[in-house]
């Protein structure tokens, strides 16, 4: 297996990162291919399609040993599941499965092919393995059944971000952290209103606290 690329994204560690890709759609990222694949020819055609599937590595999950059954968040961490019935990265094979819309296709000069994405649930630098096309008719089964996870998270926090803080965000991030945070990027067991968070996102640490239904930001460092 060859690291044929990275995706440069606003999230530089695991906290906070989307539990799936596409579930906010503003978040942006760059996949830079490496020097070896940075070849025009490699890409050609690929802009005729909306989406795309990455196949990449779990890369602050690698582990020797493996364990058959996982503590999905999504059930509250309570609760074990066998690996394969998850989407956990603690696997036998750290490798991540992803779909993300396409923006565009740029060539830069020394860079080569970059490709603009949307909706990524992937941490800064991730090893991307490989990059396929994204087909409708066969891809998106309208019938499946999700089993335990059949059903996105049932409520959004309400974020209180008080506007001297929001102006410290850049404005073309401040819609998609503020979507992150309302999506309540702790993990699912913790709830301890006096504890504040710290999340790190496009280049600032984002301190905030949560009360029930509530989120408030409390610092922008």
């Amino acid at each position: 297996m060859k690291i044929i690329a990275r995706i440069h994204t606003d999230f530089p560690t695991k906290f906070g990162i989307p539990r799936q890709s596409g579930i906010i759609e503003s978040l942006q990222g760059r996949i830079v291919f490496e020097p070896e694949y940075r070849n025009t020819e490699a890409v050609r055609g690929l802009e005729e399609f909306s989406h795309i599937w990455l196949i990449w590595e779990f890369s602050e999950a690698v582990r020797e040993d493996w364990s058959p059954t996982v503590r999905p968040p999504r059930l509250g961490g309570n609760v074990r599941k066998g690996v394969f019935a998850t989407r956990s990265p603690f696997r036998p094979n750290p490798i991540g499965l992803s779909s993300v819309k396409l923006e565009k296709v740029e060539i830069d000069p020394k860079l080569g092919p970059v490709l603009h994405v949307s909706g990524a649930d992937l941490m800064d630098g991730t090893p991307i393995y490989d990059i396929k096309p994204y087909i409708a008719y066969t891809d998106s089964h309208p019938e499946a059944v999700s089993g335990f996870a059949s059903k996105p998270a049932e409520y959004l926090l309400e974020v209180d971000f008080p506007d001297t803080l929001l102006q410290k965000v850049n404005p073309e991030l401040r819609e998609s952290l503020i979507e992150v945070l309302a999506h309540d990027p702790r993990p699912q067991y913790h709830d301890d209103p006096e504890r504040v968070y710290g999340m790190e996102f496009g280049g600032m640490e984002v301190k905030f606290k949560v009360d029930g239904m509530l989120l408030s930001v409390v610092d922008i460092v």
